[in-house]
């Protein structure tokens, strides 16, 4: 591990233009519970499955038990940026670090300093009404008991990507272009397994691909540089 790591330090010494990529994992050291590990969501006892929960049909179909659970298992307002969140913001106010992409949608990331972030499934602290597109922040749907509404009457839903909608374009492209234009592409707390998020690593052009999870991946054996445990902590050793 300690050569792993002497290794990392070396090439985020020489790289100028880093992308990190990364997934619940990051956030999993805030205090935000993943999706696929033994307590994440998706091994949660509820009414529905999750990913049935968190789909456009269902939220479509039955907004008051899609907000119950938004508030209870996806809103964490006490969550704060820990060492991998701070760590990436030193990097990019230093000048090396040119973007993050994320498929989490705390917004730690930006409450850590970080200014260049895709984004790929949305940000619960963006919210909007369907019907006339009245903007609102994360505490007008934390708060309330029922199903948020705009005073139009329509209904107020976070920005965020549900199961059986598309990716916003203009974030995919953009997050495409950075990993394309980097000489370091650090990949962490994913289990890339999510499409199409996860094939944005088919457009790295790079030779120094490092992946830091705790898991296996599938990407492990095209990897430069694997390092096994959890971002904060060898983000901390470095």
């Amino acid at each position: 591990m300690d050569e792993k790591l002497k290794t990392l330090a070396a090439w985020l010494r020489e790289s100028d233009s880093i992308v990190f990529f990364g997934g619940a994992g990051v956030s999993t050291e805030s205090g935000i519970p993943d999706f696929r590990s033994q307590d994440g969501l998706y091994r949660m006892s509820w009414a529905y499955p999750p990913e049935t929960i968190l789909s456009h049909s269902f939220f479509i179909n039955h907004p008051e038990v899609f907000f119950r659970f938004h508030r209870e298992k996806i809103i964490f307002k006490d969550a704060k940026p820990n060492r991998a969140h701070l760590r990436l913001a030193e990097l990019e106010q230093a000048g090396k670090l040119r973007a993050v992409v994320t498929q989490n949608i705390d917004g730690l990331h930006q409450a850590a300093g970080s200014a260049a972030v895709y984004e790929l499934h949305g940000s619960i602290h963006r919210n909007y009404c369907m019907d006339c597109g009245k903007r609102y922040p994360l505490a007008f749907v934390a708060e309330g008991a029922d199903v948020p509404r705009c005073g139009c009457g329509g209904i107020v839903r976070p920005d965020v990507v549900l199961y059986e909608e598309a990716l916003d374009q203009a974030v995919l492209n953009g997050a495409a272009e950075a990993i394309r234009r980097a000489d370091l592409l650090i990949v962490g707390g994913t289990s890339l397994v999510v499409y199409p998020a996860a094939g944005l690593l088919d457009d790295y052009r790079g030779e120094r691909l490092v992946l830091i999870n705790q898991s296996p991946t599938p990407v492990d054996m095209r990897a430069d540089l694997v390092i096994a445990g959890k971002i904060g902590e060898v983000f901390a050793r470095i």
